[in-house]
């Protein structure tokens, strides 16, 4: 806190690893909100998002099967979901994108009515190909690059 206090910022980002892996996080959540500041919650969608406090927005990874971690999917999670939150998938090609674009038919995911991400995945996927599967599909799905990686590389943490 006394380190979110200095920086000043009035948004807040809460990303891993994993945070909801650690014991305290909602407190942590909470007591970010109750200071005022708007709060975002960054997870992989693998642990439960019931207990995250409703004042704190999260975007929620779907992950994708070339990630090898789709298998850790949390569909439950979906039910949880509000409408200051949003789901994203890192997209790494062809196929990738066809299961994306299968799931959001399946799950139901464009009914939510919240934001709904692709990125590409770096040094996998270009951004332009992406957006022509997704302009020629006619998805319900906003581009997103991972900035941080054309920011500072793909190795640089967060403050």
């Amino acid at each position: 806190m006394e380190r979110v206090q200095q920086l000043a910022h009035p948004l807040v980002l809460v990303t891993g690893g994993e945070p909801l892996a650690q014991r305290n996080i909602s407190i942590l959540l909470k007591a970010l909100v109750d200071e005022g500041f708007k709060t975002q919650l960054e997870t992989a969608g693998a642990h439960d998002i019931a207990s995250v406090p409703d004042d704190v927005s999260i975007i929620m990874d779907i992950k994708t099967p070339d990630s090898g971690e789709a298998g850790r999917n949390r569909w439950s999670n979906i039910e949880h979901l509000q409408n200051n939150d949003e789901i994203k998938m890192v997209i790494n090609g062809q196929s990738d994108y066809e299961w994306a674009k299968k799931t959001i038919s399946e799950k139901g995911l464009a009914e939510l009515h919240i934001p709904i991400l692709f990125s590409p995945s770096w040094h996998h996927l270009k951004a332009a190909t992406l957006v022509e599967w997704i302009l020629r599909d006619h998805l319900p799905v906003r581009l997103q690059i991972q900035q941080h990686k054309y920011i500072w590389g793909a190795e640089k943490t967060g403050v």
